[in-house]
Protein backbone atom coordinates (compact mmCIF):
# COMPACT_ATOMS: atom_id res chain seq x y z
CA UNK A 1 0.00 0.00 0.00
CA UNK A 2 0.73 3.71 -0.81
CA UNK A 3 1.91 5.44 2.57
CA UNK A 4 4.86 7.62 1.65
CA UNK A 5 4.71 9.84 -1.26
CA UNK A 6 7.51 12.28 -1.87
CA UNK A 7 7.26 14.94 -4.39
CA UNK A 8 9.93 16.75 -6.09
CA UNK A 9 9.56 20.13 -5.96
CA UNK A 10 12.42 23.40 -7.41
CA UNK A 11 10.74 26.63 -7.25
CA UNK A 12 9.37 26.43 -10.88
CA UNK A 13 5.81 26.60 -12.47
CA UNK A 14 6.09 22.64 -12.47
CA UNK A 15 6.08 22.41 -9.06
CA UNK A 16 1.94 22.84 -8.41
CA UNK A 17 1.65 20.36 -11.27
CA UNK A 18 3.38 17.73 -9.41
CA UNK A 19 1.86 19.04 -6.03
CA UNK A 20 -2.18 18.16 -7.85
CA UNK A 21 -1.36 14.74 -8.47
CA UNK A 22 0.61 14.21 -5.22
CA UNK A 23 -2.18 15.55 -2.84
CA UNK A 24 -4.68 13.34 -5.54
CA UNK A 25 -2.65 10.04 -4.79
CA UNK A 26 -2.31 11.14 -1.20
CA UNK A 27 -5.72 11.57 -0.45
CA UNK A 28 -7.02 8.35 -2.20
CA UNK A 29 -4.47 6.26 -0.34
CA UNK A 30 -4.27 8.22 2.98
CA UNK A 31 -0.92 9.07 2.46
CA UNK A 32 1.80 10.95 3.83
CA UNK A 33 2.98 13.73 1.52
CA UNK A 34 6.73 15.02 1.34
CA UNK A 35 7.73 17.74 -0.59
CA UNK A 36 11.47 17.85 -1.48
CA UNK A 37 12.81 21.18 -2.53
CA UNK A 38 16.26 20.93 -4.20
CA UNK A 39 17.78 24.70 -4.28
CA UNK A 40 20.41 24.09 -6.62
CA UNK A 41 23.99 25.63 -5.95
CA UNK A 42 26.64 27.26 -8.25
CA UNK A 43 29.24 24.55 -8.48
CA UNK A 44 31.97 25.67 -6.86
CA UNK A 45 34.09 23.28 -8.01
CA UNK A 46 35.37 25.11 -11.76
CA UNK A 47 38.83 25.18 -12.19
CA UNK A 48 39.91 28.86 -10.85
CA UNK A 49 42.39 30.57 -13.20
CA UNK A 50 45.68 31.11 -11.47
CA UNK A 51 44.98 35.05 -12.23
CA UNK A 52 42.63 36.62 -10.74
CA UNK A 53 41.50 33.27 -8.67
CA UNK A 54 40.68 35.17 -5.81
CA UNK A 55 38.09 37.41 -7.88
CA UNK A 56 36.75 34.42 -9.57
CA UNK A 57 36.15 32.73 -6.13
CA UNK A 58 34.53 36.09 -4.75
CA UNK A 59 32.02 35.79 -7.79
CA UNK A 60 30.82 31.89 -6.97
CA UNK A 61 30.54 32.76 -3.75
CA UNK A 62 28.34 35.85 -4.48
CA UNK A 63 26.63 33.51 -6.27
CA UNK A 64 26.23 30.83 -3.83
CA UNK A 65 25.04 33.56 -1.72
CA UNK A 66 22.57 34.57 -3.60
CA UNK A 67 21.07 30.96 -4.59
CA UNK A 68 20.32 30.34 -0.80
CA UNK A 69 19.16 33.75 -0.26
CA UNK A 70 16.32 32.95 -2.96
CA UNK A 71 15.95 29.90 -2.01
CA UNK A 72 14.66 31.16 1.44
CA UNK A 73 12.18 32.99 -0.27
CA UNK A 74 11.32 29.50 -2.82
CA UNK A 75 11.17 27.82 0.73
CA UNK A 76 8.77 29.81 2.29
CA UNK A 77 6.44 29.80 -0.30
CA UNK A 78 6.53 26.46 -1.32
CA UNK A 79 6.32 25.52 3.00
CA UNK A 80 3.01 28.06 2.92
CA UNK A 81 1.32 26.26 -0.34
CA UNK A 82 2.29 22.66 1.64
CA UNK A 83 -0.04 23.77 4.38
CA UNK A 84 -3.26 24.17 2.35
CA UNK A 85 -3.02 20.53 1.08
CA UNK A 86 -5.34 18.53 3.07
CA UNK A 87 -3.41 15.52 3.70
CA UNK A 88 -0.59 14.99 6.40
CA UNK A 89 2.28 16.23 5.19
CA UNK A 90 6.30 17.55 5.47
CA UNK A 91 8.51 19.38 4.05
CA UNK A 92 12.21 18.83 3.23
CA UNK A 93 14.60 21.58 1.78
CA UNK A 94 18.23 20.22 0.04
CA UNK A 95 20.62 22.90 -1.11
CA UNK A 96 23.38 22.09 -3.51
CA UNK A 97 25.10 21.41 -6.42
CA UNK A 98 23.25 19.33 -9.57
CA UNK A 99 25.61 15.82 -8.52
CA UNK A 100 24.87 15.99 -4.82
CA UNK A 101 20.87 16.91 -4.97
CA UNK A 102 20.66 14.04 -7.22
CA UNK A 103 22.34 11.54 -5.08
CA UNK A 104 20.82 13.21 -2.00
CA UNK A 105 17.20 12.28 -3.09
CA UNK A 106 17.90 9.64 -4.45
CA UNK A 107 18.99 8.06 -0.32
CA UNK A 108 15.99 10.00 0.45
CA UNK A 109 13.42 8.09 -1.96
CA UNK A 110 14.25 4.83 -0.85
CA UNK A 111 11.96 5.13 2.34
CA UNK A 112 9.07 6.11 0.09
CA UNK A 113 6.18 4.11 -1.52
CA UNK A 114 6.08 6.61 -4.50
CA UNK A 115 8.69 9.83 -6.20
CA UNK A 116 6.73 12.51 -8.14
CA UNK A 117 9.10 14.01 -10.84
CA UNK A 118 8.66 15.61 -14.30
CA UNK A 119 9.08 13.86 -17.45
CA UNK A 120 12.74 15.48 -17.72
CA UNK A 121 13.46 18.23 -20.48
CA UNK A 122 15.48 19.57 -22.24
CA UNK A 123 14.12 23.05 -22.94
CA UNK A 124 15.94 26.35 -22.90
CA UNK A 125 15.98 28.56 -19.59
CA UNK A 126 14.73 25.04 -17.63
CA UNK A 127 16.46 22.67 -15.09
CA UNK A 128 16.98 19.60 -16.57
CA UNK A 129 17.11 17.54 -13.73
CA UNK A 130 17.34 14.35 -16.08
CA UNK A 131 19.86 12.94 -13.56
CA UNK A 132 17.71 13.26 -10.62
CA UNK A 133 15.05 11.16 -12.37
CA UNK A 134 17.79 9.22 -13.16
CA UNK A 135 19.24 8.74 -9.81
CA UNK A 136 15.95 7.77 -8.04
CA UNK A 137 14.86 5.40 -10.93
CA UNK A 138 17.87 3.39 -10.96
CA UNK A 139 19.09 4.46 -6.85
CA UNK A 140 16.09 4.07 -5.15
CA UNK A 141 14.26 0.82 -5.44
CA UNK A 142 11.12 2.37 -5.83
CA UNK A 143 8.48 3.35 -8.00
CA UNK A 144 9.01 6.92 -9.98
CA UNK A 145 6.26 8.40 -11.26
CA UNK A 146 7.11 10.56 -14.52
CA UNK A 147 4.70 13.91 -15.12
CA UNK A 148 4.88 15.50 -18.41
CA UNK A 149 5.44 19.10 -18.59
CA UNK A 150 2.37 21.50 -18.50
CA UNK A 151 0.23 18.46 -18.11
CA UNK A 152 -2.52 19.60 -15.55
CA UNK A 153 -3.71 16.36 -13.32
CA UNK A 154 -6.48 15.05 -15.86
CA UNK A 155 -9.03 13.66 -13.22
CA UNK A 156 -9.10 9.41 -11.26
CA UNK A 157 -6.97 7.58 -13.15
CA UNK A 158 -9.60 5.53 -14.56
CA UNK A 159 -7.33 3.64 -17.64
CA UNK A 160 -3.95 2.01 -16.90
CA UNK A 161 -2.34 0.37 -19.49
CA UNK A 162 0.64 -2.19 -18.33
CA UNK A 163 3.42 -2.84 -20.49
CA UNK A 164 4.50 -6.43 -20.48
CA UNK A 165 7.12 -8.35 -21.73
CA UNK A 166 7.92 -11.14 -18.37
CA UNK A 167 11.11 -9.43 -17.38
CA UNK A 168 12.38 -8.65 -13.66
CA UNK A 169 11.77 -4.83 -14.17
CA UNK A 170 8.62 -5.14 -15.68
CA UNK A 171 7.63 -7.54 -12.64
CA UNK A 172 8.88 -4.44 -10.50
CA UNK A 173 6.61 -1.87 -12.08
CA UNK A 174 3.44 -3.91 -12.04
CA UNK A 175 3.87 -4.75 -8.18
CA UNK A 176 4.83 -0.65 -7.76
CA UNK A 177 1.67 -0.09 -9.84
CA UNK A 178 -0.96 -2.70 -8.06
CA UNK A 179 -2.79 0.63 -6.17
CA UNK A 180 -3.17 2.01 -9.31
CA UNK A 181 -4.39 -1.10 -11.31
CA UNK A 182 -6.79 -1.73 -8.10
CA UNK A 183 -8.30 1.46 -8.34
CA UNK A 184 -8.63 1.77 -12.04
CA UNK A 185 -11.73 0.63 -14.50
CA UNK A 186 -9.62 -0.33 -16.71
CA UNK A 187 -6.32 -2.70 -16.68
CA UNK A 188 -4.76 -3.29 -20.17
CA UNK A 189 -1.85 -5.83 -20.51
CA UNK A 190 0.84 -4.60 -23.68
CA UNK A 191 2.55 -7.05 -25.37
CA UNK A 192 4.51 -5.86 -27.58
CA UNK A 193 5.66 -9.15 -30.48
CA UNK A 194 4.95 -12.31 -28.83
CA UNK A 195 6.37 -15.45 -30.23
CA UNK A 196 3.88 -17.14 -32.56
CA UNK A 197 1.95 -19.75 -30.69
CA UNK A 198 2.56 -18.29 -27.31
CA UNK A 199 0.52 -16.96 -24.67
CA UNK A 200 2.85 -15.13 -22.79
CA UNK A 201 0.54 -12.74 -20.91
CA UNK A 202 -1.74 -15.57 -19.50
CA UNK A 203 0.50 -15.86 -16.03
CA UNK A 204 -0.23 -12.13 -15.48
CA UNK A 205 -3.56 -12.29 -16.33
CA UNK A 206 -4.14 -14.96 -13.77
CA UNK A 207 -2.12 -13.13 -11.31
CA UNK A 208 -4.29 -9.98 -11.82
CA UNK A 209 -7.28 -11.93 -11.60
CA UNK A 210 -6.08 -12.81 -8.06
CA UNK A 211 -6.12 -8.71 -7.20
CA UNK A 212 -9.34 -8.94 -8.48
CA UNK A 213 -8.39 -7.14 -11.63
CA UNK A 214 -9.71 -8.48 -15.09
CA UNK A 215 -7.24 -7.32 -17.46
CA UNK A 216 -7.62 -7.18 -20.98
CA UNK A 217 -4.92 -7.63 -23.09
CA UNK A 218 -3.72 -6.43 -26.11
CA UNK A 219 -0.87 -7.62 -28.48
CA UNK A 220 1.07 -5.38 -31.11
CA UNK A 221 3.33 -5.71 -33.61
CA UNK A 222 6.75 -3.09 -33.65
CA UNK A 223 6.94 -3.19 -37.09
CA UNK A 224 9.98 -1.37 -37.38
CA UNK A 225 8.93 0.99 -34.98
CA UNK A 226 10.68 1.43 -31.40
CA UNK A 227 9.09 -0.30 -28.51
CA UNK A 228 8.40 3.00 -26.78
CA UNK A 229 7.05 4.44 -29.59
CA UNK A 230 4.58 1.30 -29.75
CA UNK A 231 3.97 1.86 -25.84
CA UNK A 232 3.12 5.54 -26.19
CA UNK A 233 1.03 5.35 -29.33
CA UNK A 234 -1.12 2.49 -27.94
CA UNK A 235 -1.48 4.25 -24.83
CA UNK A 236 -2.51 6.94 -26.72
CA UNK A 237 -5.45 4.65 -28.79
CA UNK A 238 -6.72 3.60 -25.68
CA UNK A 239 -6.96 7.15 -23.93
CA UNK A 240 -5.00 5.60 -20.94
CA UNK A 241 -4.59 7.54 -18.08
CA UNK A 242 -1.30 6.22 -16.47
CA UNK A 243 1.45 3.71 -18.55
CA UNK A 244 2.71 1.14 -16.08
CA UNK A 245 6.35 -0.27 -17.41
CA UNK A 246 9.93 -1.50 -16.52
CA UNK A 247 12.87 0.75 -16.48
CA UNK A 248 15.87 -0.77 -18.48
CA UNK A 249 19.37 -0.38 -18.24
CA UNK A 250 21.81 0.30 -14.91
CA UNK A 251 24.11 2.85 -13.25
CA UNK A 252 27.72 2.94 -14.53
CA UNK A 253 29.31 4.89 -12.09
CA UNK A 254 27.56 8.40 -12.90
CA UNK A 255 26.46 7.00 -16.25
CA UNK A 256 23.32 6.16 -16.56
CA UNK A 257 23.15 3.03 -19.54
CA UNK A 258 19.43 2.90 -21.14
CA UNK A 259 17.39 0.47 -22.86
CA UNK A 260 15.64 2.62 -26.08
CA UNK A 261 12.12 2.14 -24.81
CA UNK A 262 13.59 3.77 -21.18
CA UNK A 263 15.37 6.28 -22.84
CA UNK A 264 12.24 7.43 -25.36
CA UNK A 265 9.66 7.24 -22.55
CA UNK A 266 12.01 9.11 -20.43
CA UNK A 267 11.74 12.09 -22.61
CA UNK A 268 9.11 11.92 -24.87
CA UNK A 269 5.99 10.56 -23.05
CA UNK A 270 3.09 12.37 -23.36
CA UNK A 271 1.12 10.84 -20.65
CA UNK A 272 1.90 10.33 -17.11
CA UNK A 273 4.04 6.89 -16.84
CA UNK A 274 4.68 4.83 -13.62
CA UNK A 275 8.27 3.41 -14.08
CA UNK A 276 10.42 1.13 -11.71
CA UNK A 277 13.42 -0.94 -11.90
Amino acid sequence: MTKDIMVHLDGSAEDEIRLEYGQAIATASQSHLIGIFTNLLSDLTVPIPMDGGGAAIQVLAELDERARRDGDVTAQRLTERLATLQVPHEFCRLDGTYGVLSAEVAELARCADLFIATRPQREPDRTDWSDLAEAVLFGSGRALLLVPPGRRRQGPIRTVLVAWNGSREAARALREGLDFIEQAARTIVLVIDPPEGTQPWSEVELHLARHGVVAEVVSAESRNRGIGDVIMDEANRLSADLIVMGGYGHARLREQVFGGATRDVLHTAARPVLIAH
